[in-house]
């Protein structure tokens, strides 16, 4: 239903506007989202794993999340017969901007989680940050997209050609939520576990200490 509805804007010169503009830029973002998740992912996972400094894990991520965002919109695109020459040109357009955003917001919050780059697979605290960096870009990239929709541009170029692939937005969304509701518990309980750790001892047990002192004296 939405290519069909964006076919029909674009052929009477009117672009989408309003629900239909903030649904297909909502679309559009989970779509670029998946492809940005698992490269983020991967690069996030091998880096930590294998010890890498953050300038390199971030490096690799970012490369890994390019990568895959590309290939998620190519794929179904050279599987429907288009030459590569035209698919390289929709990919670039669709999807450069959006990643970006996506990575530059992400990556500087896993930066500036404190631990969440020195932890590992392993950590809760690793995958509570990584989850809610990811609905934070995805947050900021929708208006993005919108921006560029309602110019024509961006997702535009594959909403075009009525070729689309990947998982169902529906079930990107509903992971996301259930991804960033997760999250943010697993970072509420490290900032508040972490606030009982730096708490100052109980007024008894500083009494208990100069007593124990003077009784041993």
């Amino acid at each position: 239903m939405e290519t069909h509805a964006h076919a029909e804007g674009g052929q009477h010169g009117a672009p989408l506007e309003g629900a239909a503009l903030n649904g297909l830029a909502i679309s559009a973002t989970l779509h670029c989202l998946t492809g940005c998740a698992i490269g983020e992912v991967a690069g996030m996972v091998i880096g930590t794993t294998l010890g890498f400094s953050d300038l390199a894990t971030i490096a690799l991520a970012v490369a890994l999340a390019f990568l895959f965002g590309y290939a998620l919109t190519s794929w179904p695109l050279l599987r429907a017969g288009l030459a590569l020459s035209a698919v390289v040109p929709i990919a670039l357009a669709a999807d450069t901007l959006s990643i970006t955003v996506m990575e530059i917001v992400d990556n500087a919050i896993m930066v500036a989680v404190p631990g969440a780059m020195e932890s590992g697979a392993g950590d809760l605290l690793f995958w509570g940050a990584l989850a809610v960096a990811l609905a934070v870009a995805f947050v900021i990239t929708v208006p993005v997209n919108r921006w560029l929709l309602a110019r024509g541009k961006g997702h535009t170029a594959v909403h075009e050609t009525g070729i689309h692939g990947g998982p169902s937005p529906r079930v990107v969304g509903a992971v996301l939520a259930v991804s960033a509701i997760f999250g943010t518990a697993v970072l509420l309980a490290e900032a508040f576990g972490s606030e009982e750790d730096e708490s100052p001892p109980a007024a008894h047990e500083t009494a208990a200490a100069p007593a124990a002192g003077h009784g041993a004296g």
